[in-house]
């Protein structure tokens, strides 16, 4: 009987090869695209899978409910409170990112980046293999480093390098431990780890000094949630009675001003798609869930071609399954032998695809700057599993409605009469096309709202200028760039040079509650040189810069922008003439002197968040944050003014140390790259599923005209003009198209008005995009479909009335 079934499938393969073909190709297509998405989304989700304490680990995040922000830092006296006062806590640990460190040995130095700063408690967190050392003492002191294998080999030429010196910024470390980075996926991967004793004892009283990342371990079988219930209730409320008792107000007020008011957690292996803030920066999990939705839709669209194009060739095996049915066929094994034949197809496309994975993974991983391979047994599972559903989909409509057919009528050839089916090609048909119309419509808005973010004015000049990053540690940082500035100015070709603490496309940030007359506001702040704001061609509005000539320009007057004056609610003149307290320096008034336009320097999805700008001397803490320098340089030579001012660096500012700069535009088009991304994965994934659904219709409509062709040689005959019969043989699938778009557009709106909402900066929601679907779906549809119905037109009149 098998034998037979396959017999029977492989003569209709062959009798119907445009749609067997249309079928196989669009299901590889589709499953295609559905396996790549999944392994974009398996390897997002299998970071820090290796570490075998991340049902206990957790990354710790606060939500300050009055700006509505999420933050991945916490302060010192915060963490260890919680560690003393809530019992189901076994251990946490504190760290940071420093800068990278130029490293001595007697054997040889080398830059090394990538490390961390962290407290004793890290190897119990993240138990790398030690390859040298004891992990359980490697970090007890402040003199204490340890480092990853690829360090040692860097330094030492080897990795037994227990007990061995490294010398940083004249400082000495002896090495506790050698390390190595785990295989898996993962965050966490420093090169090197130093614990900052001395730092974190100078913190001890600084309660919101937010500047650490941190990790809980909570005891085995702990919910969280009664961690957070503990940690909200004791600790956040300790430390908001301790700020408010300094600043004279009550527990409540303090907390609806300044916050934080809630702390929370997640699971580490959850840290980087489903983390609200991470320290490592957190992954974009509703464009995953979007591009699998949309995988999953051209696999649908494929398994609606299946289906239609089955109940299609219906007329040509009715009479088989009469046959069959009138010798004793029943209506299982009829179902079964159709159902095998849809398993062939969907097989054989299973296959094609993996092969098409494989082949594309190259440009894939490049794409997503991946290194996926075709190797986790997951996806062959689960996209073997879609195969069984797209085979199960469009195997059992077609099977349970060809089984369906009456013996006596198709023996009598009274099927070709009958209304089976039409309703539901037509209904699966539709859908169809309203996938294909919201593709359309959603891929011209992502596109329109890509164009919008790269058009709009930033309100800041970043072209040729170039930012050089400290490298060396000085003690006196400012210093160092008051020289350089003299210097680097000297150099042919260099226009101006400037320091801004706040750099456009980086993360860098500070932020501080602003207090004037019993209204308090957070804010970012940022030091700057004098003719910062200047520098970067950003428009004064109101006021004046600030003057190197007038003394109180670096005591305590600053620039704020629009947005500061927005948040306080307040005219321009209110703001240029308060009096201003920073929780950064509450030690004195500031005022504000001027008042510049907004200007976007994170990111165009974000709105624009009050800022204030002051000279970098106002505190003697800013002085010592002066971080980099950033030229201006004239448009004549840039290479040639680079190569000079890289050569000047090397040899004079800071020998031994690598040359690390970018430019501030380049850097600040970095934002763009994750958009740009969307767009191109949009754009291809709507270029497959037109494909696949005007194949599929261009399939459908031939079979379908082919079974009108006696109709249109008795029209014809009776004087009808092609014109007449093209229209005739295309205008049901025109009016399926029309209905389509009119179906989409409320769904694609909401859908597509939801995605826009992420944007601070949005377009509207466009009307054209909408025309431009039901056109371009309306020409595209009468195009493919007409080409087949002209065609019709030129039959042999004999060849189908000669029995007439």
């Amino acid at each position: 009987m098998l034998k037979n079934w396959l017999k029977i499938a492989l003569v209709n393969y062959k009798k119907n090869a445009l749609s067997t073909i249309i079928n196989i190709f669009g299901l590889t297509v589709g499953l295609t695209g559905f396996m790549m998405i999944l392994m974009h989304w398996n390897d997002e989700e299998s970071y820090e899978k290796w570490n075998p304490k991340k049902d206990q680990v957790y990354a710790f995040q606060l939500y300050t409910k009055k700006d509505n922000a999420y933050g991945s830092t916490i302060s010192y006296p915060m963490a260890f409170s919680a560690s003393k006062k809530i019992p189901e806590v076994q251990d946490y640990l504190l760290f940071s990112s420093p800068t990278g460190y130029k490293m001595t040995t007697k054997y040889r130095t080398a830059y090394q980046q990538d490390g961390l700063l962290s407290s004793e408690s890290f190897f119990n967190f993240f138990p790398f293999k030690i390859i040298s050392g004891e992990p359980k003492d490697a970090l007890k002191t402040e003199t204490s480093i340890a480092i990853s294998k690829q360090t040692a080999i860097k330094l030492f030429g080897r990795t037994n390098v227990t007990g061995e010196s490294i010398k940083i910024e004249n400082k000495e470390y002896i090495v506790t431990a050698v390390y190595e980075i785990p295989e898996g996926n993962s965050q966490v991967k420093p090169e090197f780890i130093i614990n900052p004793v001395e730092q974190l004892r100078n913190d001890r009283e600084h309660w919101s000094d937010f500047k650490y990342g941190s990790f809980f371990m909570l005891k085995k079988g702990t919910d969280p949630a009664v961690f957070e219930q503990k940690f909200n209730r004791d600790i956040i409320e300790m430390r908001a009675a301790i700020e408010a008792k300094a600043s004279g107000i009550s527990v409540q007020e303090f907390l609806e001003k300044y916050g934080p008011n809630n702390g929370f957690l997640t699971p580490l292996d959850e840290i980087r798609l489903h983390a609200k803030a991470s320290w490592f920066g957190v992954g974009d999990f509703k464009t995953i869930l979007i591009l699998f939705f949309l995988s999953v839709m051209i696999v649908v669209l494929s398994a609606i071609n299946f289906i239609n194009l089955k109940t299609a060739e219906a007329s040509q095996r009715g009479k088989e399954v009469g046959v069959r049915k009138a010798i004793g066929g029943t209506r299982f094994s009829l179902m079964m032998q159709f159902l095998l034949e849809t398993f062939m197809i969907c097989i054989l496309s299973y296959f094609l695809s993996l092969a098409l994975t494989e082949l594309l993974l190259p440009n894939f991983n490049k794409f997503f700057d991946k290194e996926v391979k075709l190797n986790d047994w997951h996806i062959f599972i689960y996209s073997l599993g879609m195969v069984l559903v797209v085979t199960l989909i469009s195997g059992l409509i077609p099977a349970f409605y060809l089984s369906s057919f009456k013996a006596i009528e198709t023996l009598k050839g009274n099927f070709s009469r009958s209304k089976h089916g039409i309703w539901l090609r037509n209904g699966i048909l539709t859908l169809q096309l309203m996938i294909s119309s919201f593709f359309i419509i959603g891929g011209l808005i992502v596109n329109s709202q890509v164009k919008h973010m790269m058009n709009k004015d930033l309100g800041f000049n970043g072209k040729q200028i170039m930012l050089i990053t400290f490298n060396e540690n000085n003690p006196k940082p400012w210093l160092k760039y008051e020289r350089l500035k003299t210097q680097l100015s000297k150099i042919n070709g260099v226009e101006a040079v400037s320091y801004g603490e706040a750099v456009a496309g980086s993360n860098r940030r500070s932020s501080s509650n602003m207090d004037c007359m019993n209204q308090t506001i957070n804010s970012d702040y940022s030091s700057m040189d004098y003719n910062y704001l200047e520098f970067m061609g950003i428009k004064l509005l109101k006021g004046r810069w600030l003057n190197p000539e007038l003394a109180s320009d670096t005591i305590n007057n600053m620039i704020v922008n629009e947005a500061f004056v927005r948040k306080f609610g307040w005219k321009d003149d209110q703001i240029l003439q308060g009096s201003f307290t920073p929780g950064f320096d509450d030690s004195k008034k500031y005022r504000v002197v001027g008042i510049v336009k907004d200007f976007n320097f994170r990111n165009l999805k974000l709105k624009v968040e009050p800022i204030a700008f002051f000279h970098y001397k106002e505190t003697d803490r800013k002085r010592f944050d002066v971080y980099n320098i950033q030229v201006k340089i004239k448009p004549d030579d840039i290479e040639g003014t680079v190569n000079g001012i890289k050569k000047y660096w090397e040899n004079s500012v800071e020998p031994g140390y690598p040359f690390e700069y970018y430019f501030v535009s380049q850097r600040f088009a970095r934002t763009f790259v994750q958009y740009e991304k969307q767009k191109t994965t949009f754009s291809i994934l709507n270029a497959m599923v037109l494909m696949v659904a005007l194949l599929g219709l261009f399939a459908l409509s031939s079979l379908m005209i082919e079974q009108k062709l006696k109709e249109v040689a008795i029209r014809k005959t009776l004087g009808a003009s092609d014109r007449i019969l093209v229209f005739g043989l295309t205008k049901q699938f025109l009016w399926i198209a029309v209905i389509a778009v009119f179906m989409s557009i409320p769904i694609c709106y909401y859908l597509m008005n939801e995605w826009l909402k992420d944007f601070a900066y949005r377009i509207d929601m466009p009307v054209w995009p909408f025309i431009v679907s039901f056109c371009v779906l309306l020409a595209l549809t009468f195009a493919v479909v007409s080409i087949k119905a002209y065609k019709a037109t030129k039959v042999n009149l004999v060849k189908y009335l000669k029995y007439e």
